[in-house]
């Protein structure tokens, strides 16, 4: 049986002021409901942000080079934010239950696949496929709960549900440390999604009620592929850009098809009776800034969780465990600052709560641009928590504008869109951030090392990235002794903190932007549902 409680006709006289229209027993349930969606959501995004900690061991024991492990992240991510806007209108059209059970389903699979994976490649293709899974659960959830909760509780379950989703960032690195600190081997950190994954299909079947859009549009494959094309290009010539030189064919071309495909969404948006997303939603203010805001706030959260995994373990030492605890403090803070943002919003306006928090995210990236190999911990976590305030403040405000500058039957539509904005700037956060590393790691190292008798292919290695540097240098000890040994692991890690430096910089000018941009532009009120 298909609830709908969005345009359920009303409940009886004597539950209708209780329960604001919603099935008595679904309205009981809201709470728990929405804590088997927001594990749900945990689960997807712990899976993005685990690998952070987990890649140097992967690239030692898959032979990963710079631009293999960048995709190892990437493609998960890059499928899920390509997939998303389809996925929502799936959901939307034959019940967004379905799309969560069908989507744990594939993620679940594919985590068992992945770990058993024998190449870079194959590791690839599998998070690739992970992230159709996620691509369907993700949407899934944020529609269910602008389905379940009535208007004056829902600002508050989006604040609990994105602040969840923030804070997930930090628990990958977490579970993934703790697995292999117990020795385990890395294609366990996948494994343990499973068992988590069952007993969400049990509850999901059990206790989460199925709603869809009665009006049941049609679907938008042109749109779809479209949209696939425009993102899979950019991110593509982004990641691929250091490796084959960014004005080579390949590179070049990848920016070409990105531009293409992502006008021909736009024509083709403004043209189809149905599309998949109408760019004219976009002339709503609370929509485009909301979605603006939601990009940058992720460009620069992804991308600062994938360099400081690597900085802490390759500069300082730190084992995965080691690292990934001491990002912990961001996750704390995320999960304190979130669930309160709501009252920020109501005292200060969204206007205000969403330029502070950029201005914090700001804050915390000029601090750091200025990490050095031996700066003590204590430094970074002011930095991580000043930046990670500001995220957990600005990410309600933001969402609820989106998801609220639509009608309830769009739902998942918007709530795709939200999560579309928040992977496309993750994606494109962890490429250009480990770009902008790479290419600056590498032309330092070039230099450092220029003195040093090496041979081409090692030399090649140590330029490529940080970790197969440590590498090579441990099996190279002895052909070129033991002080030059030392000097080029020191050189490495000096080359890696300058390329952070400029990672961080592009950052905190990313954050600045959002704070000018979205703070002038943004309605000061969000809008109530069904304007449109």
């Amino acid at each position: 049986m298909t609830h709908s409680p969005a345009a359920a006709p009303a409940a009886p006289a004597t539950d209708a002021s209780d329960t604001y229209g919603i099935d008595p027993v679904i309205y009981h349930r809201r709470w728990t409901i929405l804590a088997v969606l927001c594990i749900s959501l945990v689960t997807i995004v712990v899976a993005v942000s685990s690998l952070n900690v987990a890649i140097p061991t992967i690239i030692k024991q898959l032979g990963a080079n710079s631009t293999e492990s960048l995709w190892i992240i990437e493609s998960y991510a890059l499928v899920f934010a390509g997939v998303l806007l389809p996925a929502g209108a799936l959901g939307d059209r034959f019940g967004r239950k379905w799309a969560l059970l069908v989507g744990l389903v594939i993620f679940g699979v594919m985590a068992v696949v992945a770990s058993q994976s024998g190449s870079p490649a194959q590791l690839i293709a599998a998070r690739a496929v992970m992230g159709i899974g996620a691509a369907l659960i993700m949407p899934a959830t944020l529609s269910i709960i602008a389905n379940v909760f009535p208007p004056h509780e829902r600002q508050r379950a989006i604040a609990t549900w994105a602040g969840l989703a923030g804070a997930g960032g930090a628990i990958g690195p977490l579970t993934s440390g703790a697995v292999l600190s117990l020795g385990w081997w890395w294609g366990a950190v996948f494994l343990v999604n499973v068992p988590l994954v069952l007993l969400l299909i049990g509850l999901t079947v059990w206790i989460v009620p199925n709603s869809s859009n009665p009006n049941g549009e049609k679907l938008d494959p042109l749109g779809a592929l479209l949209s696939v094309a425009a993102l899979g290009s950019l991110v593509f010539g982004i990641i691929e850009g250091p490796e084959w030189g960014w004005g080579s064919a390949r590179v070049l071309g990848a920016f070409g098809v990105a531009v293409v495909a992502g006008v021909g969404f736009v024509v083709w948006g403004l043209r189809a009776r149905e599309p998949m997303l109408d760019p004219r939603l976009f002339r709503l203010r609370g929509f485009a800034m909301g979605s603006l805001a939601i990009t940058t706030a992720f460009f620069c959260m992804f991308g600062t969780y994938f360099l400081l995994a690597q900085y802490l373990q390759f500069v300082h030492g730190y084992t995965a465990l080691g690292s990934a605890v001491r990002t912990l403090p961001a996750a704390v803070v995320m999960v304190i600052v979130s669930p309160r943002s709501p009252k920020i919003v109501a005292r200060f306006g969204v206007r205000t709560a969403v330029r502070g928090g950029f201005l914090a995210i700001t804050a915390g990236f000029i601090g750091m641009s200025t990490l050095g190999v031996d700066t003590p911990y204590w430094q970074l976590v002011v930095f991580l928590v000043t930046m990670s305030a500001g995220m957990a403040t600005l990410m309600a405000p933001a969402s609820g504008m989106i998801v609220s500058s639509l009608p309830l039957a769009k739902a998942g539509v918007g709530s795709a869109v939200n999560d579309v904005t928040r992977e496309v700037g993750g994606a494109v956060g962890i490429a250009v951030m480990g770009s902008v590393l790479a290419s600056s790691y590498s032309s330092s190292m070039s230099e450092r090392i220029a003195k040093f008798p090496i041979p081409d292919e090692p030399r090649r290695l140590i330029e490529d990235s940080i970790g197969k540097a440590f590498g090579v240098v441990h099996q190279a000890e002895k052909m070129i002794g033991s002080d030059a040994a030392a000097s080029v692991r020191e050189s490495a890690r000096v080359s890696f903190t300058r390329g952070s430096h400029w990672a961080f910089v592009v950052a905190a000018v990313a954050a600045a932007l959002g704070a000018a941009v979205v703070g002038s532009f943004i309605p000061d009120e969000s809008p109530t549902h069904g304007h449109h």
